[in-house]
């Protein structure tokens, strides 16, 4: 997959990240890829959502996974953080 077909949602508000995965599909991409750590799982979640449901309701979540990372601290320490990858593709 294209690194430009990839959605990072973190701290805006969800608008913003439906309307880059929207875009995309507009632009013809086929697939996007959803993905987010921690807190930001829920806002990934929505977004994916609110795109199916109220834009591009022909739009499939093909797949949701999740795993676990780990991420290095300020200080060296090691924090494990869940992650999630939801892959949505349009119509063929």
């Amino acid at each position: 997959m294209a690194e430009d077909n990839v959605i990072y949602v973190g701290n805006k508000g969800v608008m913003s990240y439906v309307l880059a995965v929207v875009t995309q599909f507009n632009q013809g991409t086929e697939e996007v890829e959803v993905k987010a750590r921690g807190k930001s799982i829920s806002r990934a979640v929505d977004v994916a959502e609110i795109v199916k449901n109220k834009f591009l309701d022909e739009v499939n979540i093909e797949e949701i996974s999740t795993k676990t990372e780990e991420l290095e601290n300020d200080d060296g320490s090691e924090s494990k953080v869940s992650a999630i990858t939801i892959r949505m593709t349009a119509p063929q």
